[in-house]
């Protein structure tokens, strides 16, 4: 959740897209949020009923919240969050982007559907339900592909500041954290908040819209 309301001129809120992407979204995530699990969700459902194209991106709550005065256990929370992004972005290094979605669907799945707290448990399943090498559960301890994580992580946080959490999204270029949901939007009515997304996300001058969160996230 947001930590506080960076000044409008701290970071670019848009990206160049192509002309033709005229229904575009970039996802940035972190497998551990709730709530990037049940946005992405609801972007899978828009998938279904408006012709879009998204493209998913790792960022990291490690990284977000490296230096912070933090709970002590949300502070251990966030020394094991860096197994799962250090492990999908050493797979999509050497085996490509098409591998990112597939990791944070099953690793996503075991962590909030399935209630899976051992992140090796969740590593080892995911890369073997993607097909991809079992040694890349490694990785998850090393800190060699933390420069790229970093960097995805900067590409993403940049559009909105530092003062937020998971997930963001861009909307044809324009890019905000959230939408917060708690509840996974199904068919059409999926389709209605995408396009009320794209619409603010249109005028230039909108930056914010918020209260105060009464309930916690379920993903049935």
């Amino acid at each position: 959740m947001p930590r506080g309301t960076p000044h409008p001129d701290d970071f670019p809120r848009r990206f160049a897209v192509s002309e033709n992407a005229a229904n575009k979204a970039d996802f940035w995530f972190d497998p551990l949020c709730p709530f990037a699990w049940i946005t992405s969700r609801w972007i899978g459902e828009v998938e279904d009923v408006r012709d879009i194209q998204t493209d998913w991106h790792v960022m990291s709550l490690s990284v977000l919240n490296e230096g912070r005065d933090l709970d002590p256990k949300y502070r251990e929370a966030m020394d094991k969050a860096w197994g799962p992004v250090r492990v999908i972005i050493a797979a999509q290094e050497q085996h490509g982007d098409h591998v990112v979605k597939p990791l944070y669907d099953s690793m996503g799945s075991q962590i909030h559907d399935g209630g899976e707290k051992d992140f090796s448990i969740v590593i080892s399943k995911a890369l073997a339900e993607c097909g991809l090498p079992a040694e890349l559960a490694a990785v998850a301890g090393s800190d060699e592909y933390d420069q790229q994580l970093r960097a995805s992580h900067e590409k993403g946080i940049s559009l909105v500041g530092q003062d937020v959490g998971t997930p963001v999204v861009a909307f044809n270029g324009t890019a905000f954290f959230g939408p917060v949901l708690t509840r996974i939007p199904r068919g059409e009515e999926a389709g209605k908040i995408w396009d009320a997304s794209v619409t603010l996300a249109a005028y230039p001058h909108f930056f914010e819209i918020k209260r105060s969160r009464t309930e916690s996230p379920a993903f049935d």
